[in-house]
Protein backbone atom coordinates (compact mmCIF):
# COMPACT_ATOMS: atom_id res chain seq x y z
CA UNK A 1 0.00 0.00 0.00
CA UNK A 2 1.47 3.27 -1.04
CA UNK A 3 0.41 5.52 2.24
CA UNK A 4 1.15 8.79 0.85
CA UNK A 5 -1.06 7.91 -1.72
CA UNK A 6 -3.96 6.99 0.79
CA UNK A 7 -3.71 10.07 2.98
CA UNK A 8 -3.63 12.34 0.48
CA UNK A 9 -7.17 9.70 -0.96
CA UNK A 10 -8.60 11.57 2.01
CA UNK A 11 -8.65 15.24 0.18
CA UNK A 12 -12.39 16.03 -0.43
CA UNK A 13 -12.84 16.18 -4.40
CA UNK A 14 -14.09 19.00 -5.76
CA UNK A 15 -17.14 18.60 -7.89
CA UNK A 16 -18.15 20.02 -11.01
CA UNK A 17 -21.10 21.96 -10.56
CA UNK A 18 -22.31 25.66 -10.26
CA UNK A 19 -23.40 27.05 -6.95
CA UNK A 20 -25.98 27.27 -8.72
CA UNK A 21 -26.97 23.68 -9.76
CA UNK A 22 -26.04 22.82 -5.79
CA UNK A 23 -28.40 25.05 -4.65
CA UNK A 24 -31.06 23.90 -7.32
CA UNK A 25 -29.88 20.19 -6.31
CA UNK A 26 -31.14 20.77 -2.25
CA UNK A 27 -33.97 22.67 -2.84
CA UNK A 28 -35.34 19.92 -5.59
CA UNK A 29 -34.34 17.18 -2.82
CA UNK A 30 -35.88 19.26 0.06
CA UNK A 31 -38.85 19.74 -1.93
CA UNK A 32 -39.66 16.73 -2.93
CA UNK A 33 -39.07 15.03 0.81
CA UNK A 34 -41.38 17.84 2.03
CA UNK A 35 -43.86 16.81 -0.97
CA UNK A 36 -43.62 12.94 -0.35
CA UNK A 37 -44.08 13.17 3.46
CA UNK A 38 -47.40 15.98 2.73
CA UNK A 39 -48.78 13.03 0.36
CA UNK A 40 -48.14 10.64 2.58
CA UNK A 41 -50.26 12.17 5.66
CA UNK A 42 -53.18 13.21 3.02
CA UNK A 43 -53.74 9.80 1.80
CA UNK A 44 -56.53 7.21 2.97
CA UNK A 45 -55.16 5.23 5.86
CA UNK A 46 -57.06 2.37 6.22
CA UNK A 47 -55.80 0.08 8.98
CA UNK A 48 -51.85 1.29 9.75
CA UNK A 49 -50.62 4.42 8.62
CA UNK A 50 -48.51 4.79 5.60
CA UNK A 51 -45.16 5.83 6.97
CA UNK A 52 -42.55 7.82 5.48
CA UNK A 53 -39.12 5.67 5.04
CA UNK A 54 -35.78 6.97 6.23
CA UNK A 55 -34.15 5.78 3.34
CA UNK A 56 -35.60 8.24 0.49
CA UNK A 57 -33.90 10.55 2.09
CA UNK A 58 -30.78 9.01 0.39
CA UNK A 59 -33.11 8.65 -2.57
CA UNK A 60 -33.28 12.11 -2.45
CA UNK A 61 -29.43 12.71 -2.67
CA UNK A 62 -29.16 10.53 -6.06
CA UNK A 63 -32.73 11.70 -7.87
CA UNK A 64 -31.71 15.04 -7.03
CA UNK A 65 -27.67 15.63 -6.64
CA UNK A 66 -26.71 13.02 -9.44
CA UNK A 67 -30.01 12.53 -11.32
CA UNK A 68 -28.24 11.27 -14.78
CA UNK A 69 -26.41 8.24 -11.97
CA UNK A 70 -27.13 4.83 -13.36
CA UNK A 71 -28.31 4.29 -9.95
CA UNK A 72 -30.59 7.08 -10.06
CA UNK A 73 -32.69 5.71 -12.97
CA UNK A 74 -36.52 4.74 -12.21
CA UNK A 75 -36.16 1.05 -12.28
CA UNK A 76 -33.48 1.37 -9.47
CA UNK A 77 -35.31 3.54 -7.07
CA UNK A 78 -38.47 0.84 -7.94
CA UNK A 79 -36.44 -2.56 -8.07
CA UNK A 80 -34.01 -1.46 -5.56
CA UNK A 81 -36.62 -1.13 -2.93
CA UNK A 82 -38.71 -3.41 -3.28
CA UNK A 83 -36.50 -6.19 -3.41
CA UNK A 84 -34.43 -4.98 -0.31
CA UNK A 85 -38.19 -4.51 1.59
CA UNK A 86 -38.44 -8.39 0.68
CA UNK A 87 -34.82 -8.99 1.82
CA UNK A 88 -35.37 -7.37 4.97
CA UNK A 89 -38.58 -8.70 5.61
CA UNK A 90 -37.49 -12.13 4.85
CA UNK A 91 -34.49 -12.10 7.07
CA UNK A 92 -36.12 -11.16 10.06
CA UNK A 93 -38.57 -13.68 9.35
CA UNK A 94 -35.60 -16.34 9.12
CA UNK A 95 -33.11 -15.09 11.35
CA UNK A 96 -33.79 -14.49 15.17
CA UNK A 97 -30.96 -12.84 16.40
CA UNK A 98 -31.17 -8.72 15.13
CA UNK A 99 -28.00 -8.15 14.57
CA UNK A 100 -27.22 -11.37 12.63
CA UNK A 101 -30.42 -10.53 10.74
CA UNK A 102 -29.56 -6.67 10.18
CA UNK A 103 -26.37 -8.24 7.85
CA UNK A 104 -28.10 -10.70 6.15
CA UNK A 105 -30.51 -8.24 5.72
CA UNK A 106 -28.23 -5.93 4.08
CA UNK A 107 -26.18 -8.11 2.56
CA UNK A 108 -29.22 -10.30 0.32
CA UNK A 109 -30.62 -6.82 -0.66
CA UNK A 110 -27.07 -5.84 -2.08
CA UNK A 111 -26.85 -9.30 -3.91
CA UNK A 112 -30.73 -9.17 -5.23
CA UNK A 113 -30.34 -5.34 -6.67
CA UNK A 114 -27.22 -6.41 -8.04
CA UNK A 115 -28.79 -9.66 -9.68
CA UNK A 116 -31.68 -7.80 -11.17
CA UNK A 117 -29.93 -5.07 -12.42
CA UNK A 118 -31.37 -2.66 -9.86
CA UNK A 119 -28.96 -1.61 -7.24
CA UNK A 120 -29.57 2.10 -5.35
CA UNK A 121 -27.85 2.26 -2.81
CA UNK A 122 -30.69 3.74 -0.56
CA UNK A 123 -32.35 0.35 -0.92
CA UNK A 124 -29.91 -1.14 1.31
CA UNK A 125 -31.48 1.05 4.24
CA UNK A 126 -34.87 0.40 3.12
CA UNK A 127 -33.57 -3.27 4.35
CA UNK A 128 -31.91 -2.63 7.45
CA UNK A 129 -35.19 0.54 8.26
CA UNK A 130 -37.52 -3.02 8.35
CA UNK A 131 -34.90 -5.64 10.44
CA UNK A 132 -35.18 -2.10 13.03
CA UNK A 133 -38.44 -2.21 13.53
CA UNK A 134 -38.97 -5.99 13.01
CA UNK A 135 -41.87 -6.23 15.70
CA UNK A 136 -44.21 -3.16 14.07
CA UNK A 137 -43.43 -4.24 10.76
CA UNK A 138 -44.30 -8.16 11.47
CA UNK A 139 -47.67 -7.26 13.04
CA UNK A 140 -48.76 -5.16 9.67
CA UNK A 141 -48.04 -7.74 7.59
CA UNK A 142 -46.24 -8.06 4.06
CA UNK A 143 -48.79 -6.19 2.14
CA UNK A 144 -48.62 -3.07 4.28
CA UNK A 145 -45.09 -3.14 4.15
CA UNK A 146 -45.55 -3.25 0.58
CA UNK A 147 -47.98 -0.43 0.20
CA UNK A 148 -45.74 1.72 2.46
CA UNK A 149 -42.85 0.85 0.00
CA UNK A 150 -45.19 1.32 -3.06
CA UNK A 151 -46.34 4.83 -1.88
CA UNK A 152 -43.01 6.08 -1.31
CA UNK A 153 -40.77 4.80 -4.41
CA UNK A 154 -43.94 5.69 -6.55
CA UNK A 155 -44.69 9.35 -5.47
CA UNK A 156 -41.07 9.99 -5.09
CA UNK A 157 -40.18 8.72 -8.89
CA UNK A 158 -43.47 10.97 -9.93
CA UNK A 159 -41.74 13.72 -8.02
CA UNK A 160 -38.60 12.84 -9.74
CA UNK A 161 -39.99 13.47 -13.18
CA UNK A 162 -41.94 16.33 -12.36
CA UNK A 163 -39.39 18.34 -10.61
CA UNK A 164 -36.40 17.40 -12.67
CA UNK A 165 -37.41 18.01 -15.90
CA UNK A 166 -38.48 21.88 -14.48
CA UNK A 167 -34.99 22.42 -13.86
CA UNK A 168 -32.10 23.33 -16.55
CA UNK A 169 -29.52 21.16 -17.57
CA UNK A 170 -31.49 18.28 -16.08
CA UNK A 171 -33.32 15.47 -18.35
CA UNK A 172 -34.87 12.61 -16.14
CA UNK A 173 -34.85 9.46 -16.61
CA UNK A 174 -31.32 9.75 -18.26
CA UNK A 175 -31.78 8.47 -22.48
CA UNK A 176 -29.03 6.49 -23.81
CA UNK A 177 -26.55 8.29 -25.33
CA UNK A 178 -26.54 8.77 -29.16
CA UNK A 179 -23.86 7.25 -30.68
CA UNK A 180 -20.76 10.42 -31.42
CA UNK A 181 -19.54 11.31 -35.37
CA UNK A 182 -16.99 9.18 -36.55
CA UNK A 183 -13.45 10.84 -35.98
CA UNK A 184 -11.25 12.62 -38.74
CA UNK A 185 -8.08 10.47 -39.66
CA UNK A 186 -6.07 13.29 -37.97
CA UNK A 187 -7.29 12.35 -34.34
CA UNK A 188 -7.31 14.83 -31.65
CA UNK A 189 -6.74 12.59 -28.26
CA UNK A 190 -8.26 15.05 -25.54
CA UNK A 191 -6.14 15.09 -21.94
CA UNK A 192 -7.24 15.35 -18.54
CA UNK A 193 -7.66 19.22 -18.43
CA UNK A 194 -10.01 18.56 -21.66
CA UNK A 195 -11.96 16.11 -19.92
CA UNK A 196 -12.55 18.64 -16.70
CA UNK A 197 -13.29 21.05 -19.02
CA UNK A 198 -16.10 19.33 -20.34
CA UNK A 199 -17.58 18.33 -17.09
CA UNK A 200 -17.26 21.53 -16.12
CA UNK A 201 -19.45 22.74 -18.64
CA UNK A 202 -21.82 19.98 -17.95
CA UNK A 203 -23.18 22.27 -14.85
CA UNK A 204 -24.68 18.83 -13.77
CA UNK A 205 -23.25 16.58 -10.65
CA UNK A 206 -21.57 13.20 -12.59
CA UNK A 207 -21.28 10.23 -10.11
CA UNK A 208 -17.65 9.56 -11.15
CA UNK A 209 -14.29 11.60 -10.70
CA UNK A 210 -11.79 12.38 -12.91
CA UNK A 211 -9.51 9.70 -12.20
CA UNK A 212 -12.44 7.10 -13.05
CA UNK A 213 -12.89 8.64 -15.88
CA UNK A 214 -9.15 9.34 -17.02
CA UNK A 215 -8.92 5.09 -16.57
CA UNK A 216 -12.09 4.44 -18.56
CA UNK A 217 -10.72 6.69 -21.41
CA UNK A 218 -7.92 4.95 -21.68
CA UNK A 219 -9.19 1.18 -21.00
CA UNK A 220 -11.28 2.19 -24.13
CA UNK A 221 -8.53 3.88 -26.33
CA UNK A 222 -6.71 0.69 -25.81
CA UNK A 223 -10.07 -1.45 -26.77
CA UNK A 224 -10.63 0.33 -29.92
CA UNK A 225 -6.91 0.28 -31.02
CA UNK A 226 -6.57 -3.44 -30.26
CA UNK A 227 -10.01 -4.07 -32.42
CA UNK A 228 -8.49 -1.61 -35.03
CA UNK A 229 -5.45 -3.40 -35.28
CA UNK A 230 -7.25 -6.83 -35.28
CA UNK A 231 -9.07 -5.98 -38.51
CA UNK A 232 -5.92 -5.05 -40.67
CA UNK A 233 -4.28 -8.34 -39.48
Amino acid sequence: MDIKNTIKSFRPNSLPASFAEKARSGFAGGLAIFLLAWALYHLPQPEYPLLLLGSMAASAVLLFAVPHSPLAQPWNLIGGHFVSALAGWTAIHLVADPVTAAGVAVGSAIFLMYLLNCLHPPGAATALTLVLGAPQFQQMGWHWVALIVAANAGIFLLLALIINNSLPQRRYPAMSAKPPPPLPETTIIPEQEDLEWALGRMDSMIDINIEDLNSIYAAAHEHAQSRFDSRIK
